[in-house]
């Protein structure tokens, strides 16, 4: 499992979904990745780290779909 939640239980957002890996190179990895396969603004906040996916409302079922297929793609690369 390279990925776990950022955010406590409690704190979660269905709108900002909040993860990490267990390195700040991992991470500096999966963003620039990402950023490669078309995906944007996924860095967590400067203070923060991680990466942060926003899901607004605006946001097609298809886009949560890819990203989800991305980070599985991923996963299992890396």
């Amino acid at each position: 499992k390279l990925f776990t939640v950022s955010a406590e239980k409690g704190s979660r957002s269905h709108m900002n979904v909040t993860f990490r890996s267990a390195s700040e190179e991992m991470d500096a990895k999966f963003v620039a990745e990402s950023v490669k396969a078309g995906f944007t603004n996924l860095k967590g906040h400067r203070s923060v780290g991680g990466m942060r996916a926003s899901i607004y409302n605006a946001m097609p079922t298809e886009g949560v779909e890819k990203l989800c297929d991305f980070i599985q793609k991923f996963d299992k690369e890396n």
